[in-house]
């Protein structure tokens, strides 16, 4: 379905349909959603609406404990995937291009914060453009981005709505223009119009039972079981607070006499003889307590795919390198899930960014060329670079693996090509005039003698 058409059917050809899109009630309650989240790991949790009660007479102000666990643990899946940059792979000629266009178009800060906000809301779109020659990317926040679907759930638009000192602004992506409108003056009117030269914008998101088009954010898992430890350990801290306070008792008669005056330190009390006073208080079950915390808090981390080593929250020693990969399995599992969202989108800005090489810059590739083209993710899970290393070169040795797999699989390179085009200017010539591989010690020790 097209835009004209859709636009036809639902809001009856609207010149301004776009505002009637923003402020529909699926649209309204997803912002909602997401301005919630954004509150929630701002501090304001549900513990501090925790009301004040009685006790003994006197207005008691419970303890109100707030725990920022999630924000631990989405930076913990955010730089166990991301924290090493890609790696590009494929023919020296297409990868030489875009990692011009990588570095100068800061995609590595990019890729971070867009998994940063799938994280958090679920989707984030990324929009391409050229600024003076340059490829850039434009991320839309999640509560400003009004994607527009057909019936099939083909993207066909998109809209970034938002208000600033009190007037709205409205942008509108479309196939091949970029319609901006807003509201000063007290009406909507169309404001600026270019061509759009990337297409519509890429929507990240990650898996949604619910949804083929909407994310799901990682809070909605965690929040339930941080409301609960929240609310136990601060309900824990006030029982504290009161069992401490025990009560005098005395058994017998006792002395009549003056009283001690208030202010002194370490006060007495005089008995007659046989009578005794001993203080009472009120036990606490700590051990019901630390079960009911420690099983919230392993349900966490299982629920988030979280190694507990990662938490400080087992103790470990003489660990194997296969005892590692087992502590980080969960990890591997759901970094797996987050690549596969972060690579269907890295593809797409791959072809959006050969359109606009090929369009405004005539660098073009041939479809062979461009195929080869790929992204490698390098996992933060802890290894034994040395063991790596070793197996890399018993490969290379045996003539089992290229130089360039070599490279790309060495834990100490980030970019492949300009490695090899270091180590081809180290390579050594022996006298017939062969060129010998720079890592082959063996031909280099016979070159040199």
């Amino acid at each position: 379905m097209k835009l004209e058409q859709y636009i036809q059917e639902k809001y009856d050809g609207e010149k301004y349909w776009f505002v009637e899109e923003v402020q529909s009630i699926a649209n309204q309650q997803r912002i909602q959603d997401i301005f919630d989240k954004k509150e929630y790991l701002n501090g304001k949790h549900k513990i501090l609406s925790r009301s004040g009660y009685k006790y003994n007479g006197k207005e008691f102000n419970p303890r109100k404990i707030v725990l920022q666990y999630a924000k631990t643990l989405l930076n913990f899946q955010k730089s166990y995937l991301l924290q090493n940059p890609l790696t590009l792979t494929g023919k020296d000629e297409v990868v030489g291009e875009y990692q011009k266009i990588n570095r100068k178009g800061k995609y590595n800060r990019i890729n971070i914060k867009i998994l940063d906000k799938v994280l958090k809301y679920g989707s984030v779109a990324e929009y391409l453009y050229m600024d003076k020659g340059m490829i850039k990317s434009k991320l839309i926040d999640p509560s400003e981005g009004y994607p527009v679907y057909d019936h099939q759930n083909n993207l066909i638009a998109f809209i970034e709505a938002y208000m600033s000192d009190a007037i709205e602004y409205y942008i509108v992506y479309k196939d091949d223009v970029v319609e901006s409108y807003n509201n000063k003056g007290g009406e909507i009117r169309l404001v600026e119009q270019y061509a759009n030269l990337s297409g519509l914008p890429i929507i990240y998101h990650n898996e949604n039972e619910l949804s083929d088009t909407d994310g799901r954010s990682e809070l909605d898992d965690w929040i339930g079981i941080l409301d609960n430890m929240e609310d136990l350990i601060s309900k824990y801290t006030d029982s504290f607070y009161k069992f401490i306070d025990p009560i005098l008792v005395t058994v017998g008669q006792q002395l009549k006499g003056e009283a001690l005056p208030s202010e002194v330190i370490g006060k007495g009390l005089s008995l007659d003889d046989g009578a005794e006073a001993k203080f009472i208080s009120g036990q606490m079950d700590h051990q019901t307590f630390q079960t009911i915390y420690k099983t919230l808090l392993q349900s966490l981390l299982d629920v988030s795919s979280t190694p507990a080593v990662s938490l400080n929250k087992t103790d470990v020693s003489n660990l194997s390198e296969v005892s590692i990969k087992l502590l980080f399995q969960l990890a591997e599992i759901k970094a797996g899930m987050n690549e596969m969202f972060m690579r269907e989108g890295i593809e797409e800005r791959f072809d959006k960014v050969r359109h606009l090489l090929d369009e405004y810059k005539a660098i073009r590739f041939s479809d062979d060329d461009y195929d080869t083209l790929d992204v490698v993710f390098q996992n933060a899970q802890p290894s034994n670079d040395k063991e790596i290393i070793e197996n890399l070169k018993v490969l290379r040795e045996i003539q089992g693996y290229s130089l360039e797999s070599l490279l790309e699989k060495s834990p100490y390179t980030t970019d492949v090509r300009q490695e090899k085009e270091r180590l081809m200017g180290e390579s050594v010539v022996d006298p017939q005039g062969k060129e010998s591989d720079p890592l082959d010690k063996k031909a280099n020790e016979t070159v040199e003698n």
